[in-house]
């Protein structure tokens, strides 16, 4: 390979989530948190982000960016930002649409709290799939709206819509947003053309508006394909679209992401009330990853294609009982282990304290995913082997 994803980078002491600041994060302080580890030996498969470098290109831009010395209030005035963006998305999903739609935000998250207490009146609710990305119930109940949830049903390895409940709670006239996710956090999935039209039909008629987290679209398995729900549905003013540059190039720091507003309204109170600030060198990061960033992506793919092959084999053979889909896009593999502890085990907080391995278990989605790990294999192969080594051990001593 041109990029060498097997590098052991240090990330101690650079004020990362992953390692500096998980104790809040997934512990609260807990005195529970007690690992037979010590600090230095943790090994962080938890925060979606990656153990590798950014694309050369990213870093080559901030710092000829860096060289002006100036980084004063800056916005995107420069049209090339929104033309690189346009000719991604275009390349890689054969969707166009309109420029003055896009605005951006510091992060995707930001971006939910403030959409949901533009669209939804306070006595409102907001209707979310389960097992969820945490921060879909966070920004419902931060914003004091109602959240109400779907169950997505598991079926022969695979995750699929309960479109007769999800129907029936769009049909609440009180639910007025859904947050949808594809590809799908934390399971994977990739919804087909006829399940995102089937959703978008059933939230239109509804008059349920929806905002589409799709932040996850560019990292795909090999032959796999992602359609934004957006582009299904041309003529409808009511789908948010949000991407970012984050997880495909590793630069979720810069807090820079890409939210396309169709519905005039909510884009111009999003103009109203949104601070009308970009880090000047999230502009420079941002628009060098989507003009020179996709040779990196297509490597990092691959790589990350294996690790998912690994981890597969891997439990295989020395956690048969394991429930493991490789999925179809994300850097995330959804981990079932109910089959070696019981129920009522806080997953993050033994493997933290048996394992030294820091990830997020069933209790951080929501909902539905009793007995689920999510292992972020966004890192080199050896760190990947050595966290699923301490985790083996970990089990087979709890079972003893």
């Amino acid at each position: 390979m041109k990029y060498n994803f097997d590098e052991i980078i240090d990330r101690r002491h650079t004020n990362a989530m992953s390692l500096d600041g998980y104790r809040d994060y997934l512990f609260g302080g807990s005195d529970a948190f007690d690992s037979d580890y010590a600090d230095e030996d943790l090994i962080p498969m938890w925060i979606a982000d990656m153990e590798f470098k950014s694309p050369p290109a990213v870093i080559h831009a901030v710092s000829e960016r860096a060289k002006h010395g100036i980084f004063g209030y800056s916005q995107i005035f420069d049209p090339a930002y929104k033309q690189a963006f346009l000719n991604w998305t275009k390349e890689h999903y054969n969707w166009k649409f309109e420029p003055d739609h896009l605005v951006t935000s510091h992060g995707v998250i930001p971006a939910l709290f403030s959409l949901v207490k533009y669209i939804c009146a306070p006595d409102e609710k907001v209707l979310i799939m389960t097992p969820s990305y945490a921060f879909f119930k966070l920004a419902t109940e931060g914003s004091d709206r109602v959240l109400v949830t779907s169950d997505l049903k598991y079926s022969n390895g695979r995750y699929e819509i309960d479109f007769e409940d999800f129907r029936r709670k769009a049909e609440d006239e009180k639910v007025s947003l859904t947050i949808f996710c594809n590809p799908h956090n934390p399971t994977g999935r990739i919804w087909t053309h006829d399940e995102l039209l089937q959703f978008g039909k059933i939230c239109l008629e509804n008059d349920v508006m929806i905002i589409s987290d799709e932040i996850h679209c560019d990292l795909l398995r090999t032959g796999k394909n992602f359609t934004p729900l957006a582009r299904l549905f041309p003529d409808s003013d009511q789908i948010i679209t949000c991407m970012a540059p984050s997880k495909t190039f590793n630069m979720a720091g810069f807090m820079i992401a890409n939210i396309i507003i169709s519905n005039k309204a909510i884009r111009q109170l999003w103009q109203q009330k949104e601070i009308p600030i970009d880090n000047p060198l999230s502009i420079a990061a941002a628009q060098a990853a989507y003009t020179d960033g996709g040779d990196w992506l297509s490597e990092l793919k691959k790589y990350v294609d294996g690790n998912f092959r690994f981890l597969k084999n891997y439990l295989s053979e020395h956690l048969p009982e394991a429930i493991f889909t490789i999925p179809d896009a994300t850097y995330l593999a959804w981990v079932n282990v109910s089959h070696y502890l019981p129920g009522d085990e806080n997953l993050t907080l033994f493997f933290a304290n048996k394992a030294g391995v820091l990830l997020e278990g069933d209790t951080m989605f929501v909902s539905n995913g009793a007995g689920h790990i999510r292992l972020n294999l966004a890192c080199p192969r050896a760190r990947l082997q050595q966290g699923l080594n301490r985790i083996v051990k970990s089990l087979e001593h709890s079972s003893s």
